[in-house]
């Protein structure tokens, strides 16, 4: 079974997928590693990973060449972010396109203005409910790969209320999207409501420091929900790691009081496979 077919099947099963996030290929692989059935690529993730917020600052072709080496490291399916299509719906057409080739199993499309902002910052702007609705069209129609999975994602909650964003995920599923993802929803109750308001299955974004309860995967699958992403638990992981072996680093001048803490050499080779290049290399190389 092809990732596409596997995500696919996952998303329309009858348990809770929890989907860590990845900013970049090795992180993949850890996700990998780890026994999870799929990793979403956090377009977030991707820019602080590159110094930079999250405030639509890369451009499609910068995020396409991130997906593509993510997906080419991991055998698992890959959720990809993929912002507002980068445009109108021409341009999501385009993206669409793109997206496709890179081997993703699916990705999220959302009704902010281009450029968007982090779905947890103030100050998000939507375009219309019709114009997107145009923009799902466009991607349903332009998928060559029946089994890609296409996210709707609406950021209305903050802007126009709860109410106008269950309205608007359901025109945008009734437009073709596969899974509908409100974004933001910020009580309990309102978690409650979204997978019972809406015909497909539902999505949930969690972590800490956000708008949306951080609950169990238990009580969110209890909820109806089929997935979640985790997009910056590991990312928040790996800055704090840096930075308490940087400060012992300093204070020190070597990290012998926090070796016990660090992966080990073989921790660090198995996580990139080295012992299957190596394999490679003694078959072709001699």
């Amino acid at each position: 079974m092809n990732s596409r077919k596997k995500l696919r099947e996952l998303v329309n099963g009858n348990r809770y997928i929890i989907v860590p996030g990845a900013y970049d290929p090795l992180t993949a692989r850890l996700v990998q590693l780890a026994g999870f059935d799929a990793v979403y690529l956090t377009g977030g993730g991707y820019s602080r990973a590159n110094g930079l917020p999250d405030l639509g600052l890369f451009t499609m072709s910068e995020n396409i060449e991130f997906i593509s080496r993510a997906v080419e490291a991991v055998d698992i399916p890959v959720i990809a972010d993929m912002d507002t299509g980068y445009g109108n719906a021409l341009n999501v057409i385009r993206a669409m396109r793109e997206f496709e080739k890179t081997g993703v199993a699916a990705f999220h499309l959302e009704d902010q203005v281009s450029p968007k902002k982090c779905g947890h910052y103030e100050g998000k702007q939507l375009v219309s409910k019709a114009e997107m609705v145009g923009k799902i069209k466009a991607a349903v129609d332009t998928r060559r790969d029946a089994d890609m999975v296409i996210i709707a994602r609406t950021d209305s909650r903050a802007v126009e209320g709860f109410e106008a964003a269950i309205d608007r995920m359901n025109a945008y599923l009734e437009a073709g999207a596969d899974v509908g993802f409100v974004e933001a929803p910020q009580t309990v109750e309102e978690m409650e409501q979204i997978p019972r308001s809406i015909n497909r299955p539902a999505l949930v974004n969690i972590f800490e420091g956000g708008k949306t309860p951080p609950l169990p995967a238990k009580q969110l699958e209890a909820m109806g929900y089929r997935i979640g992403i985790y997009p910056s638990q590991t990312h928040r992981a790996a800055i704090f790691a840096a930075q308490e072996v940087l400060a012992v680093l300093k204070r020190d001048g070597d990290t012998a009081a926090i070796e016990h803490r660090l992966a080990t050499f073989n921790d660090r080779e198995q996580a990139v496979n080295t012992a299957r290049w190596r394999e490679l290399e003694r078959k072709y190389m001699g």
